[in-house]
C-alpha cells in the first residue's frame, strides 16, 4: 500500500510541475531573469505551493509521524553554516545556468524531453558521487 500511494504522490507532483510549467527550463530561467523579460507566473506556484504546504506540514511535525504513520525524518542540524551557504549558491547557480532543478529533472525524460533530462540527471548523480567521496575523505583525515 505505501509503494502504491508513494508512486500516485509521485505522479500527482510530476503532473502538477508540467501542469505549472516548473518543468520547462525556459520559463524557470525567464523567472530568475530580473533584469530581462521577467516572468512572474512562477511565483504564483511557489505562493500556491506554500499556501498549501505550509499547514500540512505543520499539522504532521506537531503528530510527530506520516499520514502512514512512520516517522519524520526531519534535518537535525539547524545552524546555518559555510556548507549549507556554499551549498544553496551551488544549487542556485545550477537552477539559474540550467532552469531544471532535481523535481523537474525527473520529470523531463517521460515528458519527451530524454536529452536534457538524461543529462541533468548524469551530472546531478555525479555531483552526489563526489560530495560522497569527499565526505568519505574528510572522515577519514
Amino acid at each position: 500500500m505505501h509503494s502504491l500511494l508513494s508512486f500516485f504522490l509521485g505522479l500527482l507532483f510530476g503532473l502538477g510541475l508540467i501542469i505549472s510549467g516548473m518543468s520547462n527550463p525556459a520559463k524557470v530561467q525567464g523567472f530568475l531573469d530580473l533584469a530581462g523579460h521577467w516572468d512572474p507566473s512562477l511565483a504564483l506556484v511557489m505562493g500556491g505551493a506554500v499556501a498549501i504546504g505550509l499547514p500540512g506540514f505543520t499539522w504532521l511535525v506537531r503528530g510527530g509521524h506520516s499520514l502512514l504513520g512512520g516517522a519524520l525524518q526531519l534535518p537535525s542540524k539547524t545552524l546555518i553554516d559555510r556548507r549549507l551557504i556554499i551549498g544553496s549558491a551551488l544549487f542556485g547557480i545550477g537552477w539559474g545556468l540550467a532552469g531544471i532543478c532535481p523535481g523537474p529533472a525527473l520529470v523531463l525524460p517521460g515528458a519527451g524531453q530524454l536529452a536534457k533530462g538524461g543529462i541533468f540527471i548524469v551530472a546531478m548523480l555525479a555531483g552526489m558521487l563526489l560530495f560522497s567521496l569527499f565526505e568519505r575523505l574528510n572522515r577519514a583525515s
